[in-house]
């Protein structure tokens, strides 16, 4: 009789244990942004950047979604690479958003470098589930004329080959608005990152729908 009694009270816990799982609300889902200082609030004052600007939208838009940033400023491909497994088994993202591939212009690195680390970023975030927006970046010609088209081209030409949604440049419509930047001249602003969240909202709308 004892033997019973406990069996029944076990298979019992075991029923209200499945019921309980059965019922949780499902984790929501995040998005990772992997970026360097322009994503990582450099020079700013907390949440004036656009990440967190963009957070404030989805909750405004009653998305569930969270964000994840995962900036470093100064950070390079390389660099995002190296840490980008260790994110997406952490996260399980289903949206990442990749901001990187300024640095390595502006140290000159090898173009073929910078889009191969990049197109691995993106076939590890698609291997994992996750849907890829590419923020992409242009830099003056004074570093020359091909190197700068070229650079402004791998965006594109990645995000075609393998099907990510693009922002072909993230200072869109204010790059030579001096006054939407910090006094470096390089870092935006309260009000160029403003700019950088609607230009931004505008690629991943569609990717928190989908």
């Amino acid at each position: 009789m004892m033997r019973r009694r406990v069996l029944m009270a076990v298979l019992s816990m075991s029923a209200l244990s499945l019921a309980g799982r059965v019922g949780a609300e499902p984790p929501a889902p995040s998005i990772l942004v992997v970026g360097d200082s322009l994503s990582a609030e450099y020079g700013l004052a907390r949440n004036e950047g656009w990440v967190a600007r963009i957070t404030q939208r989805l909750g405004d838009g009653g998305h569930p979604h969270t964000m994840h940033n995962s900036s470093i400023s100064g950070d390079t491909t390389s660099g995002g690479l190296s840490r980008l497994s260790g994110e997406l088994d952490r996260l399980r993202p289903g949206i990442v958003i990749l901001e990187l591939g300024s640095n390595d212009a502006l140290r000159g690195l090898p173009l073929s470098m910078t889009r191969s680390n990049l197109a691995r970023m993106i076939a590890l975030s698609q291997a994992a589930g996750a849907q890829v927006l590419l923020l992409g970046m242009q830099i003056p010609p004074n570093y020359g004329p091909q190197y700068a088209r070229e650079f402004a081209a791998l965006y594109r030409e990645l995000a075609d080959d393998m099907g990510t949604a693009l922002v072909p440049f993230l200072l869109e419509g204010f790059a030579t608005r001096h006054e939407w930047f910090q006094d470096d001249g390089i870092h935006p602003n309260a009000h160029g990152q403003a700019a950088m969240a609607d230009t931004i909202w505008a690629a991943l709308e569609p990717l928190l729908k989908s």
